[in-house]
């Protein structure tokens, strides 16, 4: 399984949200199968996005796009960090 790690802040989350939800068919063409957002209790603005990929290489393409990059401006994003990462393992107890 291959993942994606998405550190930022938003200026508005509402703002924010409307955008990510229009992209949901850009995502999910791209390679993007589910997602979790959650959001710092000491930080609201600070907003973090985990999502499930088809593969890396997908993610990164559609993540590092010009297009996107116009778009992160756009929905007021700032200081994106991201992580790529592979699953080692799953448990539940």
């Amino acid at each position: 399984m291959s993942f994606v790690l998405i550190i930022h802040r938003v200026h508005d989350y509402a703002a924010w949200k409307a955008i990510f939800d229009a992209a949901a068919g850009a995502r999910k063409a791209a390679g993007e199968r589910r997602y979790s957002l959650l959001c710092d209790v000491r930080e609201p603005r600070r907003v973090v996005h985990f999502s499930q990929w088809i593969s890396i290489d997908d993610a990164r393409a559609f993540f590092e796009s010009a297009e996107l990059v116009a778009l992160r401006h756009r929905a007021g994003v700032e200081s994106p960090e991201f992580h790529y990462l592979h699953e080692l393992e799953v448990g539940t107890l």
